[in-house]
């Protein structure tokens, strides 16, 4: 399904031969390929090394599960849901180009038809037309949203669209955000101006969350983008986009190593009903060719 053509080789690696120095190092460097970075690869690979001495298992086929049991530990969905009758503020982070506002758009869409009250607010006021994109997806989908004139501070306009929405009794602000990357400082203070401006007009620390949206195709540069916005804002998770394509898989399981952070939803394809909630062991059974 996914990740297809990385979890053939894995496949075909484990497949029919024999455990020896060869395979371990094949399987050193496919991993790497696979955007796992090499010192997570080491860490896999020497536990591998070790159950097979300790088990004196000598078929390759053997450790495959094994595999699919260590990555598990470093991964996992996020599944818990707003509460209705009480306000929660989702922040979508994510760098220019990866999708965001889109997703946004599929996430109303779905939480809407599970039955809650969503509000947009276009926070992205610094990119050119990222208002106008959401405000027509909002209008596609008949939801109001919050919005100000390009070159606003988006911090009011998560002030306003937190006023619109207890207001009107609102289960749920999807709030957009900047995503440039050439200056960084500036994004980083940006994103945590609103982040204070959320927290100041009281809304529940367990009703808030910041989500990543980060494009599955790019691999390492996901691992970066991660840690550059957790550090800015602690994260809380990860949506993935364009999941249905080439993507590698490796990084996710770095990221859930490195920061702890589990997935929310998967995005595959252009409508708005191409999101899911991330299926851990869909993903790991994908990425390790156990299909």
């Amino acid at each position: 399904m996914f990740f297809r053509k990385f979890g053939d080789k894995l496949k075909s690696l484990f497949g029919g031969r024999k455990i020896d120095e060869e395979f371990f190092e094949e399987l050193e460097d496919t991993l790497i390929e696979g955007d796992l970075g090499a010192r997570l690869t080491d860490e896999i690979v020497t536990e591998l090394r070790e159950t097979a001495r300790r088990e004196k298992i000598t078929e390759a086929s053997e450790l495959q599960k094994r595999m699919k049991e260590i990555l598990s530990q470093y991964i996992n969905a996020y599944t818990e849901k707003p509460q209705k009758g009480r306000l929660s503020v989702y922040m979508i982070l994510g760098v220019n180009g990866v999708g965001k506002t889109t997703t946004i758009a599929k996430m109303a869409k779905r939480y809407t038809d599970e039955g809650y009250s969503v509000l947009l607010a276009a926070g992205d006021t610094f990119r050119a037309a990222a208002v106008d994109q959401l405000d027509i997806h909002a209008e596609r989908l008949g939801m109001r949203i919050v919005k100000q004139q390009m070159g606003s501070d988006p911090g009011a306009v998560i002030y306003d669209a937190i006023t619109s929405a207890e207001a009107h009794g609102d289960d749920l602000i999807l709030a957009d955000t900047a995503g440039r990357m050439h200056n960084k400082e500036n994004l980083m203070k940006e994103l945590q101006k609103m982040d204070k401006v959320i927290k100041a007009k009281g809304v529940g620390e367990d009703c808030y969350r910041k989500f990543l949206v980060i494009d599955s195709t790019t691999g390492q540069n996901g691992v970066s983008q991660a840690m550059l916005f957790n550090q800015a804002v602690k994260l809380d998770g990860i949506i993935l986009t364009k999941y249905d394509s080439a993507a590698k898989g490796g990084a996710l399981i770095q990221i859930g190593r490195t920061l702890g952070l589990p997935v929310l939803f998967v995005c595959v394809g252009e409508h708005y009903d191409d999101i899911r909630p991330f299926d851990k062991d869909e993903f790991l059974s994908s990425l390790m060719g156990l299909e």
